[in-house]
């Protein structure tokens, strides 16, 4: 999810992502180029590069948009990755929403006519890759409230690089109301901020989440003073940059903070929402805005439709806390002083689709993935076939190897603790192929310290399943200072695991599962 656009001229030079700025990470040697007489591809992450880089040979040149050591989900491109994309006679991204979107339209806006991209995640389902939906874990005591986007926009013509606009227009409450993100590293990007009003003239450039179609993205909301809020919302769509939004609608959402939720004035027998999963949500082929819910808590497909107009979301005092004493935090009041707060659900930055996107940590689908890239490959490049289907071969082979091998040694984990706790939720293939439970995140937001309560319920948990060590992806290291903190108090290892990318150490798909199953047998077999 995007905060805003810098303006009307923010479409320059080769492409509408060249205002983006250089990450750090390392990147792929390779560099596309109009004067090598091999097949030119581009890949979105550095597991593709590394599988593309198998099936293809000798006869590929290939490079990644993410570097290793970058995160994927939140990615800005660089000028010399546009420069990639343009030399590029093939494209490869995961997509189901794992990259970052600007990465998506990096590629959508840059590769030349003809050029085929593929979204492999989609594409291996033909190749009987086995997807799995993004059921997140409910565990906190008052309701989740994200941002969502449903249907396809087709009828407006939408596609994946089209852009919903959720904006706030009007508050109404008798404090500040505030929805932000905590970012990777704990910063906060705010999004509705009812302090400052809200400006039909730029159109409500401050106070606008900007979403891709089909995706959901978790949010914190924030209020200063306890009371009934009422917050108008509209939504429109951005086919593409150079076409005026479409309208589609406009809503009003109630909060009860810290009051009675059953006695909101203009609003009796309203339905209260006040536990599991739910989201305002733009509707682009019903062209609305309503609250899609899942009060249980029991997984996203169990979700239902709620009008705003008779729902009432409710801020218990339970959810009253400190503003936490890091500047950053500083837009929410002085530290110290109290809010209540419906917190983000997962760690950091996360927009997200209805299907779990990381399909290779199940390798058995990365075989998919493996064959996918063959045939396309074949296509662009058919003089090339005996070698593609060869290459492949071999590579197919050594993956069946590996999938056996990860499945042997997390076999020899005893099943009572074969737990997996990290920060980031990748693992969900890993968990289902080869029976690991996904325990979910230590705490749910990054930028403030666990709660006694939260603290205590992790050391009860840690103690009933005799958990022996939290697992941290080396690339995410700087945000989960509360995940080391609470190991190190309850005596735990903190070991690597490898989700979305590599680093100096770990340089290929196979070895990162091989390195991921061993991390995972050799932290939790032992105690210490």
């Amino acid at each position: 999810m995007t905060r805003r656009r810098s303006g009307p001229g923010w479409r320059a030079l080769v492409g509408p992502l060249l205002i983006a700025v250089l990450a750090s990470g390392c990147r792929s040697e390779v560099t596309l180029s109009a004067n090598d007489e091999r097949i030119q591809v581009i890949t979105t992450t550095g597991i593709l590069r590394d599988m593309v880089s198998n099936v293809g040979g000798e006869r590929v040149a290939v490079t990644s948009l993410v570097p290793d050591g970058a995160d994927p989900h939140s990615y800005e491109p660089s000028l010399r990755d546009i420069r990639d994309v343009v030399y590029a006679d093939v494209a490869f991204s995961n997509y189901l929403l794992l990259e970052e979107q600007a990465v998506i339209k990096a590629l959508d806006a840059n590769l030349r006519d003809g050029v085929p991209s593929v979204s492999l995640a989609e594409g291996a389902v033909k190749y009987a890759a086995e997807i799995i939906p993004l059921v997140e874990d409910v565990s906190l005591d008052t309701i989740w409230l994200g941002m969502r986007v449903r249907g396809t926009g087709a009828a407006q013509g939408a596609n994946r690089s089209s852009d919903v606009l959720l904006s706030a227009t009007a508050a109404d409450g008798p404090g500040r109301l505030l929805a932000y993100l905590t970012e990777s590293f704990g910063d906060p990007a705010f999004y509705v901020d009812s302090e400052d009003g809200f400006d039909a003239a730029d159109g409500y450039r401050d106070d606008t989440a900007t979403l891709p179609p089909d995706a959901h993205t978790h949010m914190s909301w924030a209020f200063t003073k306890p009371g009934v809020y009422r917050l108008t919302m509209r939504a429109q769509l951005a086919v593409t940059p150079d076409t005026a939004p479409l309208p589609l609608g406009e809503q009003v959402f109630t909060f009860a903070v810290g009051v009675d939720p059953h006695s909101v004035p203009g609003m009796t027998g309203a339905k209260v929402l006040n536990s599991g999963h739910a989201d305002v949500t733009v509707d682009l082929d019903e062209r609305r805005l309503y609250l899609f819910a899942d009060p249980e808590g029991s997984g996203e497909v169990n979700q239902q439709v709620y009008d705003p107009a008779s729902t009432v979301i409710e801020v218990p005092n339970k959810a009253l806390l400190e503003v936490p004493g890091d500047r950053r935090f500083r837009s929410l009041g002085r530290s110290g002083t109290q809010i209540h707060q419906l917190p983000q659900a997962v760690l950091g930055k996360h927009v997200h689709g209805e299907i779990d996107p990381h399909l290779w940590q199940n390798v058995r689908n990365a075989i998919s993935y493996t064959e996918l890239i063959r045939d396309t490959l074949i296509g662009v490049d058919p003089q090339g076939a005996a070698a593609y289907r060869a290459n492949a071969s071999a590579y197919i082979r050594e993956l069946e190897q590996l999938d056996a091998e990860v499945r042997d040694t997390i076999a020899r984990i005893p099943p009572s603790r074969r737990h997996l706790v990290s920060t980031h939720d990748a693992f969900g293939y890993l968990g289902q192929a080869y029976g690991i439970r996904i325990s979910g995140f230590v705490t749910p937001n990054p930028a403030t310290e666990p709660s006694l309560a939260d603290r205590r319920r992790l050391t009860e948990t840690i103690r009933n399943l005799k958990i022996p060590a939290v697992f941290l992806e080396p690339n995410l290291a700087a945000r989960s200072t509360t995940l080391t903190e609470v190991a190190r108090e309850q005596g735990l290892r903190v070991c690597p695991i490898y989700g979305d990318t590599f680093d100096r150490d770990v340089t290929t798909y196979v070895q990162m599962m091989r390195f991921n199953a061993d991390s995972l047998h050799d932290c939790l077999t032992t105690d210490k």
